[in-house]
């Protein structure tokens, strides 16, 4: 694969700068001291200087199979882009980058790379440590974009058609890039004031800059592309009145409906849900007004925190407290470490900044009349595995114990909306869990020309995902629109 973008005359220089790995240590870029993160909302750590990157991307041993890229969502061709860097063709390894990714820079710093690309690097199993890919990823489009190498979006020749995108998260933006490149009209509709979905509103800065997202978005929009913000499909127009408006739709909403604890009493005072938290943190760091924050509900400046919950979101929320100023942030979690949902490299820098975890613990009530004073805690212990083959938690009797708690963050996940009574669709087929049925073979939904793609279909699922998801829904929709060119030729013809 990798002779066909790298001429194979050259592999004697490859040979001299590849291959790096026992003489050169895995070396990440440096983070910033816990005391320093916790002052602000910046992202954690800097990106390589030149030298560095091209150091350890020479560690990549240029493997046979690549299980980097196999491991991948998107395939990135990995191993040729830290073969270009590790040699200083660095313009080359962007636009190598670019190819499969229209975030690579995004991917380079959310992308849990523990568990996809740097997972499965095969000088990892080796006891090496793996390529830092994830680090090198966001140098090399992070370097692109201030030497001013990334190019206006490709608008292709104008098709007459034109397309719905509802949602702008990474699935309907992915999705919109890829229309634009065919030549489609394509208007973008969100509920929200800014485009970019999680990306924007769910995933803080210390993770994820928002002028990183903002200049996609920006992009985007330079491009021709028509972004309605603040559109509520089913309040601002209905499905059956966007179908009618356009040739083809993407629903791409996401699933944002947070998982119901079960609890009695987990709606006093002071219990908040996870995205309702995050999303007020982020849109103070735009300098929004935003009254819930204001009044102190959604800040835990001065509190005792308890975070629900052991996924990303949940480490979100714990950073997210530490810099606000909590007084003490647990956060509990019913199985071990070993089986957290979340990245290990986000407990790790969790706990350095001050998070306490308590594993094997799960709720069972909250004490308190109107205002949540306290968490009542139920010690638990790994059972028989269950139907996923995880061993399932069971509470440990008489080992019962409270937390004090100003402010519980409830951090279980998310399930899919109604959309079908949302959208004023009923026709429109969901599954038994409320995410929305597709052809897997079309990904179109049971509504003709209404294609859905992202975690409205797979669940809640990574950001890396919903970026494939809109890759590959934008050429099942490419297919059908050609096809609808093509009949309306044959109509005019017969006629």
């Amino acid at each position: 694969m990798r002779s066909s973008v790298i001429p194979t005359g050259e592999t004697i220089m490859a040979d001299t700068v590849m291959l790096k790995f026992v003489e050169t240590g895995q070396d990440y870029p440096d983070k910033r001291t816990p005391a320093e993160r916790a002052r602000d909302f910046q992202e954690i750590a800097d990106r390589y200087a030149a030298p560095k990157a091209e150091e350890q991307a020479g560690r990549c041993s240029q493997c046979g199979v690549p299980y980097c890229s196999v491991h991948c969502p998107l395939h990135n061709h990995i191993p040729d882009w830290l073969r270009l860097t590790a040699e200083g063709r660095l313009k080359e390894a962007y636009e190598l980058s670019n190819a499969t990714s229209t975030m690579p820079e995004i991917c380079g710093r959310i992308c849990p790379q523990d568990r996809l690309c740097e997972g499965n690097c095969v000088i990892e199993f080796s006891g090496h440590g793996a390529v830092t890919i994830g680090s090198v990823e966001k140098y090399i489009t992070d370097t692109a974009w201030a030497e001013g190498w990334v190019e206006p979006v490709s608008v292709g020749t104008a098709t007459g058609q034109s397309v719905g995108i509802i949602g702008a998260g990474p699935a309907g933006l992915a999705a919109a890039e890829y229309l634009r490149n065919a030549g489609h009209e394509v208007h973008v509709y969100d509920r929200h004031d800014r485009a970019g979905g999680l990306l924007t509103y769910g995933i803080p800065g210390f993770k994820l800059e928002k002028e990183v997202v903002m200049r996609r978005v920006d992009r985007l929009k330079e491009s021709g592309i028509i972004f309605h913000e603040g559109f509520e499909v089913g309040k601002d127009a209905t499905l059956d009145a966007l179908r009618a408006k356009h040739d083809a739709l993407l629903i791409a909403t996401g699933v944002y409906k947070a998982k119901p604890m079960g609890i009695a009493g987990d709606d006093k005072a002071g219990m908040v849900e996870a995205l309702d938290y995050l999303t007020a943190s982020n849109r103070k760091s735009f300098g929004d007004k935003v009254a819930a924050f204001d009044d102190g509900s959604l800040d835990a400046k001065g509190k005792n925190v308890v975070v629900i919950g052991g996924g990303d979101t949940a480490m979100d929320c714990v950073r997210t407290a530490i810099r606000q100023g909590a007084t003490s942030v647990k956060c509990l979690y019913r199985r071990d470490r070993a089986n957290m949902p979340g990245s290990q490299r986000e407990v790790q820098n969790a706990e350095e900044e001050g998070v306490d975890f308590e594993w094997l613990s799960a709720p069972t009530h909250f004490e308190g009349k109107d205002k949540v004073s306290g968490v009542g805690v139920t010690r638990m212990r790994l059972g028989a595995p269950d139907a996923s083959g995880r061993r399932a938690p069971e509470a440990d009797p008489g080992s019962e114990t409270t937390l004090p708690a100003d402010l519980v963050i409830k951090a279980l996940g998310f399930d899919a909306e109604e959309l079908p009574r949302l959208f004023g669709a009923e026709d429109l087929g969901v599954t038994r869990w409320g995410t929305v049925r597709v052809d897997h073979q079309s990904m179109m939904t049971s509504l003709d020309g209404v294609f859905a793609a992202g975690d409205i279909v797979r669940g809640a699922s990574l950001v890396v995902w919903g970026i494939r998801d809109g890759r590959d829904v934008s050429a099942h929709m490419n297919a059908y629109l050609k096809a609808a060119r093509a009949a309306k030729k044959a109509e005019r013809k017969a006629a």
